[in-house]
């Protein structure tokens, strides 16, 4: 099984952000064009204004997206380096993500987008699943098509999909955009606890409402 202990981010940038490595918000940024490291166990927390690179950043650790300059270093490895037999052995057992766009099928019940991410692993047991849909007040929602329900509720849904596999970080996408303070504190114990188990780390970025996980970093983009 895939682990990763430490991730480096070595001076990169969005390629798209070329030429402006004297203006804002690039001079300004705790992470981009530093040598900044993320280890496990830790929580993380991104500010990050609109338009600055928070998905990128997730999209780069995560391997969906090779457009930056610099290097991301897994373990002293250079993702550049990886090929897809390697990405998707990290994404089974050491990398999970929760994009921003969540990437429900509609048409399909919570329930079973669900379980199509934890077959990849079994990671999770049915009954496991639907407690965690509990914990975050949507059990009733589980053998509803995914596409009927409330952004926020298909927010909560994408969340659990996620704790679905074993890994050593994972990477949240505003997390918390579409949900109230009580909810936010029913998904950051949740993933707290479940970060806790895997004596994993979490990466998570934020404009404005900020996910409530326990004694984070925080790094402005």
């Amino acid at each position: 099984m895939e682990s990763i202990d430490k991730i480096e981010l070595c001076h990169a940038l969005p390629a798209v952000f070329a030429g402006s490595e004297a203006e804002p918000p690039v001079c300004d940024s705790h992470v981009w064009l530093r040598h900044i490291t993320f280890t496990r166990p830790a929580h993380y927390l991104i500010e990050a204004e609109s338009g600055t690179g928070k998905s990128s950043l997730c999209s780069f650790i995560y391997g969906s997206r090779t457009d930056f300059t610099g290097d991301i270093l897994f373990d002293g490895h250079s993702v550049r380096e990886f090929d897809i037999s390697r990405w998707c052995s990290l994404r089974r057992t050491a990398l999970a993500y929760l994009p921003q766009e969540m990437h429900l099928f509609p048409e399909l019940s919570v329930i079973d987008n669900i379980l199509i991410k934890n077959r990849l692993t079994d990671f999770k047991s049915e009954a496991q699943i639907r407690r965690m849909l509990s914990r975050l007040e949507i059990d009733h929602k589980a053998d509803s098509p995914a596409g009927r329900l409330s952004v926020g509720q298909q927010q909560r849904a994408a969340i659990v999909r996620a704790l679905c596999q074993p890994f050593s970080f994972l990477l949240a996408d505003e997390p918390v955009s579409h949900l109230d303070s009580r909810n936010n504190s029913a998904i950051a114990s949740l993933i707290a606890d479940e970060a806790a188990e895997r004596q994993a780390a979490v990466i998570a970025t934020s404009v404005g409402n900020k996910i409530l996980l326990p004694s984070p970093v925080i790094l402005n983009l």
